[in-house]
């Protein structure tokens, strides 16, 4: 198999991970937070999904790697508008998953406690998926 075909792989398969973790944990909180008892609510969050934030965490650290390398591979410059604006992007997206990740946290502790509002993680988690898929558009299309 070629470099540059390889390659193209494995920055397929990291935006797998990334959005198949994403959905899996979307789905999970939603069909427990749907569920409507608080105690079942609570005993989930107690216990971290680590395999899929692990996952979520690999999938974000390989994609800047082999998006460059594949950028550098392809002979375009990193000033185009539409690998810049997908750059902003991305960072964008990594602020946001890590105020998810501490939000979630926040009401991991909480749910111990008592009732809590996941409003803030629920926003975070629809910017989040804005992001991404501004991003998906920007890759698929690649205006100039």
């Amino acid at each position: 198999m070629e470099t540059f075909t390889a390659l193209k792989l494995v920055h397929h398969v990291g935006t797998l991970l990334l959005f198949g973790s994403a959905l899996a944990v979307a789905i999970w909180t939603w069909r427990v937070r749907r569920s409507g008892d608080t105690a079942v609510y609570a005993r989930n969050l107690q216990r971290p999904w680590l395999f899929v934030w692990l996952l979520m965490g690999l999938g974000l650290l390989s994609l800047p790697i082999s998006g460059w390398w594949l950028v550098h591979m392809a002979g375009w410059s990193l000033g185009q508008t539409w690998l810049l604006g997908a750059a902003l992007l991305y960072l964008l997206g990594c602020v946001i998953w890590l105020l998810l990740l501490g939000r979630l946290n926040r009401l991991r502790v909480a749910a111990g406690e008592g009732g809590t509002t996941p409003r803030t993680a629920l926003i975070l988690a629809v910017l989040g998926a804005g992001v991404f898929l501004g991003i998906l558009a920007l890759m698929v299309v690649k205006p100039v």
